[in-house]
């Protein structure tokens, strides 16, 4: 695929072209020239005002492949990824059967293959999600699994969690921790505040994550392990991980691009489409966030994209699935949470990638050509003609948003 993009501002760190126009000339999916003026016999792009960055990264992505086709497969999901700009996705292991051993790493990898979008299955702590023995992590690993969480199931067992930060040291791998402690946050559906004593539900209060991050900090420093917080949503949580960062310790965090936007208010209608796992919290929380994003306490946005079938969200509040999807709307959340371009790129396509320690694309010559054009100043309607997931459990379906994925390119692909 040969592709000319031109008058394009580069938005790369580690680009020497970074927040230069530019042309930019991909021959065979390789860039083989950037400079000031290109002419060339291939399809062209006019980016005038328009920003070209590294392809965006998802570190928390679930498609229902295996066993949960019918809420999004490989096919539609990848499609809403390149969508949305994202070249690469981390699947997490949320399926029938979980990802807990090599044969469905394998099988995800094989089924990925010759994809605009590279697929990163990751593997379960726990032996099915059970949280009781350890999975086969090791051999997990040596299949292509680059890090290891049991999704959104929390690990209760603090020596469980303590064995596996240790067992993964060996290979260098990353455990990812959903923080959340199930006996405190109960069976609750929505952020204990002012919003669920007016609905008159019982409310998962902000300790029940804040007590898992401080067990896990305890346990990584103790066994002198890296870990990852998976869509922290408190003020505390930042503060928390934020105090571990000055300590030296080797830990990292993402947010969900909504829990930048959206609060509990959003739930006085009882629409279950904004009914989430972390819920949506307060405005402190909200400010406590984005303030971690822009001082570098939170490492990445991630899309939290969870699709579900119809009869499993168009119900009542308290029977819904928690879950939205994300990934066709994180760029315009991120914009529309006030963050500029340069930091909305760090956080969605360079941070996550070093994260998981894969290669990080470089818009340079002679680099392979992964690079997503963006225009952050075009207004769009999100619809279900223009959603490619097979699932419509979005509460932005209908609303106009601002910053638009204009083309994705990757693996000699091209998606518009």
């Amino acid at each position: 695929m040969n592709l000319l993009i031109k008058s394009a501002t580069i938005i790369d760190p580690n680009s020497p072209f970074n927040q230069k126009i530019a042309d930019v000339l991909i021959e065979k999916g390789v860039i083989t020239r950037v400079a000031a003026e290109i002419e060339a016999d291939v399809e062209i792009f006019d980016a005038e005002g328009k920003y070209v960055a590294p392809g965006f990264f998802d570190l928390n992505c679930n498609i229902g492949e295996p066993g949960l086709e019918t809420k999004e497969d490989l096919y539609t999901g990848t499609r809403a990824a390149a969508a949305g700009g994202f070249t690469g996705i981390a699947l997490m292991p949320n399926t029938v059967p979980p990802v807990h051993s090599k044969s469905e790493i394998e099988y995800l990898l094989n089924r990925s293959r010759k994809n605009l979008v590279d697929v990163f299955p990751l593997g379960t702590v726990s032996h099915k999600r059970e949280g009781k023995d350890l999975a086969e992590m090791y051999d997990m690993y040596l299949s292509g699994a680059k890090a290891f969480t049991d999704g959104n199931k929390p690990v209760q067992d603090a020596g469980l969690m303590e064995r596996a930060l240790l067992y993964a040291q060996g290979f260098d791998a990353l455990i990812i921790s959903y923080p959340e402690d199930i006996a405190i946050a109960g069976k609750a559906k929505v952020n204990e505040g002012e919003i669920s004593t007016l609905l008159g539900m019982k409310g998962i209060p902000s300790l029940a994550e804040e007590l898992m991050i401080a067990r896990d900090l305890y346990l990584a420093e103790y066994t002198g392990s890296k870990i990852h917080f998976s869509t922290i949503s408190t003020t505390r949580s930042v503060e928390l991980i934020r105090d571990a960062k000055r300590k030296g310790l080797e830990v990292t965090c993402d947010v969900a691009a909504y829990s930048l936007v959206l609060t509990d208010e959003a739930l006085l209608g009882f629409d279950s489409l904004y009914k989430v796992k972390p819920p949506l919290r307060a405005q402190d929380d909200v400010d406590a966030l984005l303030a971690g994003v822009i001082d570098g306490t939170i490492d990445a946005i991630v899309s939290q994209h969870t699709p579900h079938e119809v009869e499993f969200k168009d119900v009542e509040f308290e029977v819904a699935e928690f879950g939205m999807i994300g990934l066709q709307t994180a760029f315009s959340l991120a914009l529309k949470a006030g963050l500029d371009i340069h930091t909305v790129v760090q956080k969605l396509s360079v941070s996550p990638r070093e994260i998981l320690n894969v290669d990080i694309p470089v818009i340079a010559e002679g680099q392979e050509a992964n690079l997503v054009i963006l225009d952050a100043n075009t207004e769009w309607e999100y619809n279900k003609i223009n959603n490619r997931s097979k699932s419509h459990n979005s509460p932005f379906i209908g609303q106009n948003l601002k910053g638009k994925v204009l083309l994705t390119f990757n693996n000699k692909l091209l998606y518009k």
